[in-house]
């Protein structure tokens, strides 16, 4: 089933509800998976697309709330917080920091990677096979981590 449809789903849930913090975050993303389908002239949304839209409204909120926070304005901040809650529940389930951790050393291994000078091949490996398990933010400390 696509993400499409079960933002679908959610939104006529979260109206049912009158839950009007999850139907703003819902029709954001749906907004967004349009404006892609929009793009690519009515074409699918691929499954990574999809992934890279939920990630991107996330680390978008996550940004307001440190500003908001930053204000002194709590209640945006709480605003942001409930809707990156919200989004968060379409990703597939995060891996933990011990999993990071395993998998960022088999990608190491793979590669053949010795030092920071191959940073750039362990990312772009690590961004293409963890892409939605972990945010791009903990792939890199990990992987800097790892090689130094």
């Amino acid at each position: 089933m696509s993400l499409e449809h079960n933002i679908t789903e959610a939104i006529k849930t979260a109206m049912r509800e009158k839950d009007k913090t999850a139907l703003d975050a819902l029709r954001a993303v749906k907004a967004q998976i349009l404006l892609v389908k929009t793009e690519a002239k009515g074409a699918e949304v691929s499954e990574e697309q999809e992934i890279a839209i939920l990630q991107r409204m996330i680390k978008q909120r996550k940004d307001s709330f440190e500003q908001f926070s930053a204000q002194g304005r709590t209640d945006l901040a709480d605003v942001e917080t409930a809707q990156t809650a919200v989004i968060e529940k379409f990703l597939p389930k995060q891996l933990t920091a011990e999993e990071l951790e395993t998998e960022i050393r088999s990608i190491i291994a793979e590669t053949g990677a010795e030092s920071m000078k191959d940073l750039g091949k362990v990312m772009g490996m690590a961004s293409k096979t963890l892409a939605g398990k972990s945010d791009g933010k903990s792939i890199s400390e990990m992987v800097k981590k790892l090689l130094s």
